[in-house]
């Protein structure tokens, strides 16, 4: 967890607003995020692979829109 110390004449809000990016940093809130529901191994897997295809069809449709742009043809 992390562990922010108040800076002198530091407002709650910045002390707050620093404790929340160290925390998303670190990784933590994610990790609780992720097992606050079980998940069975088949479910992890079907899981990654739909992530996975996701950023495929992400990276082809950003670089088809780069072959557009530069008027590439295949």
């Amino acid at each position: 967890m992390p562990d922010v110390q108040r800076q002198p004449g530091e407002s709650l809000e910045s002390l707050l607003k620093r404790f929340r990016r160290e925390l998303t940093q670190s990784g933590h809130l994610r990790d609780y995020r992720r097992r606050q529901r079980y998940m069975s191994k088949g479910e992890l897997r079907r899981e990654k692979v739909r992530k996975a295809l996701r950023r495929l069809r992400r990276r082809l449709a950003q670089q088809r829109k780069r072959e557009m742009m530069h008027g590439e043809t295949d």
